[in-house]
């Protein structure tokens, strides 16, 4: 049931997100599909309640999409592919540039949208449509990024190299970023393929507004469509034959389930899944700078993100924890949309009875945010505030991924046995360390097993100039989300060999020696 108290601030943006959208709306009408440019109504009679976290109340219904709406999704987004590849990259290039020239009407209603869906706080929604628009503005030098290679290997004869595209791509994005991931999957597109998007069930609305945007940025019909639905309509893209390539980001058992379904389908498959990112604290470390970097780090958007800091190992720096609590109290829980706001609410009711379950078992309590006092107006909300815990390897809230506002605290003696510790973990997504020794960091640096490293830096996340190089088991496919490994992701080599003598210009005589290559 909705909360009792005053809500004006995301009511004023519950209107104002109904307004002049096609596919999208918070009035409890139902979301679109979007299938070869048209905001489509689907035929389906089942659905899913998208819920305002921070309320319960209901925003919209989003369809579990009818198989011939699936197919239509599917035939479409084959046939835009049929004449997009033959599209200049010049005028991919201008398609691209288009949607960051408008960034009033690009950035406030994605942000919006997240807050109202997702509960994030509009500083961290802003974060979210920022970090994707700029893997689309790096996009717009696609026409150098596909360069190829040639070289003449032999007299008069050269090998080179096309760069083509896969054909029909589709995504398969998470709840945590329903801007960010739906932004960098645009490579595809850029790449000349076409894409179909799977968003979050829990909050598609993010995703209409970009496609209506794309749509308005001159993108053809078809090129870019948006499949919901869930379990079904994932299984539907791992079998069907005109889909080539699957991008995916989120849970562990979702991402071996398309892996292994889409791959043994013949499909590219690149699965960003689970995370348990560590950081290490030396004892001369910024104390200042590292504790309110930590506390960021670890609780900013309620801790669901894949990059969250989820595991501190205090090295020396026991006498700093008292501290790190106090500034993890300081933070604000609330409604997204409220002055003052640092955590919002979990995405769902049950995400919340799993993280407090997960809390209870194992370990010492140093900070509980279990049953936190509910925000004024907002009694129903999915509440858990920051929660810090005392553990070793071994106990739940240590081995599995939280994806909440806990961090877990873990004592080593040395830099040595800490690293050991991170190199033990099987996931390796990011970590950090907090030092202002250069030889400490570049020790760490080099011996340290994960993707991204992060030097006084929390959440070492890449600029797109740079590939996401996430590793060990928190990816499968072995390719990137963006930078060069994303754009080679969505593409497949032509290598080339042509002959073309000079000399059959002028010669009037065959030769009937042995063909050589010099």
């Amino acid at each position: 049931m909705q909360g009792s108290g005053t809500r004006l601030a995301d009511t004023k943006a519950a209107e104002l997100q109904s307004q002049n959208w096609k596919g999208t709306a918070t009035d409890g009408s139902d979301t679109k599909l979007y299938i070869g440019g048209q905001f489509v109504s689907s035929k389906t009679t089942k659905w899913i309640d998208v819920h305002d976290p921070s309320t319960q109340s209901i925003l919209t219904r989003v369809p579990e999409p009818t198989r011939d709406e699936m197919e239509s999704i599917a035939a479409k987004s084959h046939a835009a592919w049929l004449s997009w590849r033959e599209v200049s990259v010049l005028k991919r290039q201008k398609i691209m540039l288009n949607p960051p020239q408008k960034p009033k009407l690009n950035n406030k209603p994605k942000k919006n949208k997240n807050s109202l869906e997702q509960g994030k706080t509009l500083a961290d929604a802003k974060g979210d449509v920022l970090r994707g628009q700029q893997v689309v503005e790096s996009m717009c030098a696609i026409p150098k990024l596909l360069l190829g290679d040639k070289i003449e290997v032999s007299k008069d004869m050269d090998t080179y190299v096309r760069r083509e595209p896969l054909g029909v791509g589709a995504a398969v994005c998470p709840f945590n970023f329903p801007a960010m991931i739906p932004l960098w999957n645009m490579v595809s597109i850029a790449a000349g393929n076409t894409l179909i998007i799977k968003p979050s069930e829990r909050d598609p609305g993010a995703t209409m507004i970009i496609a209506e945007l794309c749509e308005r940025a001159g993108l053809p019909p078809g090129v870019l469509s948006v499949m919901h639905g869930s379990k079904d309509s994932v299984n539907f893209l791992c079998d069907h034959p005109l889909v080539k390539a699957i991008s995916f980001v989120g849970g562990d058992a979702a991402g071996k389930h398309i892996y292994t379904r889409a791959g043994g389908n013949g499909k590219r498959v690149h699965a960003n899944m689970g995370a348990k990112n560590h950081a290490i604290l030396m004892p001369d470390a910024n104390k200042n700078h590292a504790l309110n970097a930590i506390v960021g780090a670890a609780f900013g958007a309620a801790g669901q993100r894949c990059m969250a800091l989820s595991v501190l190992i205090a090295v020396g720096t026991d006498n700093w924890l008292p501290d790190l609590i106090q500034r993890a109290k300081n933070l604000k829980i609330g409604n997204g949309f409220e002055e003052g706001v640092d955590l919002g609410p979990i995405i769902s009711p049950q995400a919340k009875t799993r993280i407090e379950a997960l809390i209870a078992q194992g370990g010492k309590i140093l900070l509980d945010g279990r049953n936190p006092k509910a925000p004024e107006g907002y009694p129903d909300g999915n509440w858990v505030g920051p929660t810090i815990i005392e553990v070793e390897p071994g106990q739940k809230p240590y081995d599995l991924e939280i994806f909440g506002p806990v961090l877990c605290i873990i004592k080593r003696e040395s830099l040595d046995d800490a690293i050991q510790l991170i190199n033990s973990n099987r996931y390796g997504n990011g970590t950090a360390i907090f030092t202002e020794s250069g030889s400490t960091a570049r020790k760490f640096e080099k011996e340290v097993e994960a993707g991204q490293i992060g030097i006084n830096v929390p959440i070492p996340v890449p600029l797109p100039m740079f590939s996401w190089s996430g590793n060990k088991a928190s990816v499968l496919g072995g390719h990137s989300l963006y930078g060069d490994l994303g754009l080679d992701f969505w593409l497949q080599n032509k290598t080339i060999t042509s002959l073309w003598r000079a000399d059959d210009a002028i010669q009037l005589k065959a030769d009937v020696s042995m063909p050589t290559q010099r």
